[in-house]
């Protein structure tokens, strides 16, 4: 029965994948239950249900089928921008650090393929934060879109031409739809090939930071995130995470947030 199952199965993940990346669904299990009816028309058996991860990986090939119909001669990933100056800054504050100041923007990630809108990809990934809640004595702000765009939100106040920074910020909890309990690994494989290294790094070691602030990381973890050159970014986007959990704070929507770092890549030239 599982042999004759297992197409079935990616069936319902591509299904699944196609609910989420056309924002039919923003519910990882409701989009696989959906997904399921429609497949197997009938009785649905949790052991037949794709994993978050198995729907996240189609979500991709779907994004990467679409640059190659939209785009099927260019293979640079990095999205064509609008003109104009990140909104809500004066034309004095529009310039970004010159080309390699260690805070301006770095190389941007290249995909070995087609090019794919990044920024697709992000907006999808926060798509179902907006459904998840946590501890309310720990996160008292609500929902985990919320907080991640109260986080980015705090991060633009403090570098907000560091595009590499900013992304780290508003992304740092996606991987929380995906497998809560190794929200950071399903997080850095869901962005692999659209995030820089840094960014990622960044992500990677965030919790550490945390439990740095906290007192609670061991003094080998701490040398070896001390040696990074981004160690003190790393420490602000701890500051962010802890702060980005108020009530009633006003924050950009998803579509302004993404839009301020397309601005910022279009204002370098990329």
């Amino acid at each position: 029965m599982t042999m004759q199952r297992d197409p079935q199965r990616r069936q319902v993940a591509f299904e699944a994948a196609k609910l989420l990346y056309t924002r039919d669904e923003s519910q990882y299990h409701r989009a696989k239950l959906r997904a399921a009816r429609k497949v197997y028309g009938g009785q649905v058996r949790v052991s037949d249900l794709p994993t978050n991860r198995e729907v996240g990986r189609q979500v991709l090939e779907l994004a990467r089928a679409e640059g190659r119909r939209i785009h099927p001669e260019d293979s640079d990933d990095t999205p064509r921008a609008r003109q104009g100056r990140p909104a809500g800054r004066p034309p004095g504050h529009a310039m970004p650090y010159p080309p390699g100041h260690p805070m301006g923007p770095a190389a941007r990630p290249q995909a070995a393929g087609p090019r794919v809108d990044r920024f697709c990809v992000y907006a999808m990934l926060l798509a179902p934060l907006e459904k998840i809640r946590e501890n309310l004595q720990a996160h008292p702000e609500g929902d985990l879109l919320y907080h991640s765009l109260q986080v980015f939100e705090l991060a633009r106040e403090q570098l907000p031409y560091d595009e590499e920074f900013l992304l780290a910020a508003l992304l740092h909890d996606v991987g929380k739809a995906i497998d809560p309990r190794e929200h950071v690994a399903a997080a850095l494989e869901a962005l692999e090939g659209f995030v820089t290294p840094r960014t990622a790094w960044l992500i990677e070691h965030h919790q550490d930071a945390l439990a740095l602030a906290d007192h609670t990381l061991g003094a080998r973890s701490r040398r070896r995130l001390a040696a990074s050159e981004d160690f003190e970014e790393l420490r602000l986007l701890a500051r962010c995470d802890r702060r980005g959990r108020a009530v009633g704070v006003p924050v950009p929507d998803v579509e302004d947030a993404l839009q301020y770092v397309r601005d910022l890549v279009e204002m370098c030239g990329e």
